[in-house]
């Protein structure tokens, strides 16, 4: 537990610089632990010190740690989700950051309203246009909102995006305040959605992804190792 909590320190401390420069409330930014690589023990210290949001990229492992560590996290689902695993992530779920097609979107609702509930979502835009991410074109926005109003069970809470892989700051920051400022565009255009969340930043580039509006930071490695 010493070194996660060395670890955990010192991503505190950088959130906080982070938020100084930004000149935001320290509250508005929520660490998502990715537990990808991690063991129980691992997670178990990990919530001991107070992180209660957990993300994980596999149903299969969602489904093993969320009956497996202590206490009750809030459980968040950052993979591409196929359609055979959605029955395993929406009951244990909050959050599920990673819808970027309709087909995808009717399916979680058809689930969740046959357990009566009500699935929070972000969608995934591919900001950097990469071919190995997943995630929709910045340009369909618009019409994928227009078309996941529809769903009862489907509460629309943000976007997610990932930053491309590199040492050019400059660029990943371009890719941040892109997503930013296409949450703000949605708001001023869908009034009634009131779009809150921005998951974006992981263990590289979380203190950039925060002074460019970050709500939620996926972070695994600088946690763990």
């Amino acid at each position: 537990m010493e070194k996660i909590a060395i670890n955990l320190m010192k991503i505190n401390t950088d959130i906080r610089r982070a938020c100084e420069i930004a000149g935001r409330d320290l509250a508005s930014v929520r660490i998502v632990a990715a537990t990808k690589y991690a063991d129980i023990g691992q997670i178990n210290s990990l919530l001991e010190l107070g992180v209660t949001d957990l993300g994980e990229n596999k149903a299969d492992d969602l489904v093993l740690k969320s009956k497996t560590v202590n206490g009750k996290p809030v459980w968040h689902f950052f993979g591409h989700l196929q359609s055979n695993k959605i029955k395993k992530v929406v009951p244990i779920a909050q959050y599920i950051h990673s819808v970027d097609n309709i087909e995808t979107l009717s399916k979680i609702n058809d689930f969740a309203k046959s357990i009566g509930k009500i699935q929070k979502i972000l969608i995934e835009i591919n900001i950097a246009d990469e071919e190995t991410k997943f995630g929709i074109n910045i340009d369909n926005i618009n019409k994928f909102i227009m078309n996941s109003v529809k769903y009862v069970n489907i509460e629309v809470c943000g976007l997610m995006t990932m930053a491309p892989y590199t040492d050019n700051y400059e660029r990943i920051r371009s890719v941040f305040k892109t997503l930013a400022g296409t949450l703000r565009d949605l708001n001023n255009s869908f009034k009634k959605l009131n779009l809150s969340e921005l998951s974006m930043g992981m263990s590289n580039d979380y203190t950039i992804a925060i002074e460019e509006g970050a709500t939620m930071v996926r972070i695994g490695s600088a946690i763990f190792n």
